[in-house]
Formats: structure tokens, C-alpha cells, sequence
């Protein structure tokens, strides 16, 4: 759980600066698959970094919600690397998508796994 709250905290301090200051990442932000641009782009990218600023205290201090939810929150960045391969022209295709959303689901599967056995955990104690 630490290492995950270091990895969202980490993951804020690298999107912040590349979202204000390079100008090439800072006019694109992805939702649901789709690019948004311009000012849209600028004006949504604090959401990612609250998402992941909520991850990061979620699993610094253990809230037993955060596991289910991060794990949505991958299978959400699955399948919006499927829909954007396919509906970007910076896209590659599905079959690569795919390849990208069945990986980034595997550590989905893993923190809902991990969810289980700690609510088994703590049903036996």
C-alpha cells in the first residue's frame, strides 16, 4: 500500500509540471478514450491529478475503499487505451489496444484480488 501511495504521489509530481509547462502534453488530455484539446485539455487535466492525489492518501492510510476503486480505475485506463488506439489518429490500432488494455488490467485483477483476501481477513479475525 505504501509503495502505491509513493507511486500516485509520484505520478502528481510528474504530471503537474508536464501539464503546465511543455506545451505539447499540456494541450491534450484523454477521457474515455477520446483526445479533449486546448483549453479543455488544461482546464481538465486537475482532475487526473486529484484522482491520483486521492489514490495516494487512499493508500497511504489504508481506506479500505481504495482497492476496489483504483481497480476501476485501471480497468478505466483499459479501455480507454482500447477506444483511443482505435479512435486517435496517434492511434495504432485495436489489436494493439487490446495487447495495452488486457496489460494494464492485470494489476486491476491483482487489486481486486488483494480486496478480497483482506476482507476474508478480516471476517475471520
Amino acid at each position: 500500500m505504501s509503495a502505491l501511495a509513493v507511486f500516485c504521489l509520484a505520478t502528481v509530481l510528474f504530471l503537474v509540471p508536464r501539464d503546465l509547462f511543455f506545451e505539447e502534453t499540456r494541450e491534450v488530455e484523454v477521457w474515455f478514450g477520446f483526445e479533449v484539446r486546448g483549453t479543455l485539455a488544461l482546464a481538465t487535466a486537475p482532475v487526473h491529478w486529484a484522482i491520483f492525489l486521492v489514490g495516494a492518501w487512499g493508500f497511504w492510510f489504508r481506506r479500505p475503499w481504495i482497492l476496489p476503486c483504483a481497480a476501476g480505475y485501471l480497468f478505466y485506463v483499459a479501455l480507454s487505451h482500447l477506444i483511443w488506439s482505435e479512435a486517435s489518429l496517434n492511434g495504432h490500432g485495436w489489436p494493439l489496444g487490446l495487447a495495452q488494455a488486457l496489460a494494464i488490467s492485470i494489476p486491476g485483477v491483482l487489486l481486486l484480488r488483494a480486496h478480497r483476501s483482506t476482507k476474508r481477513e478480516l471476517a475471520t479475525e
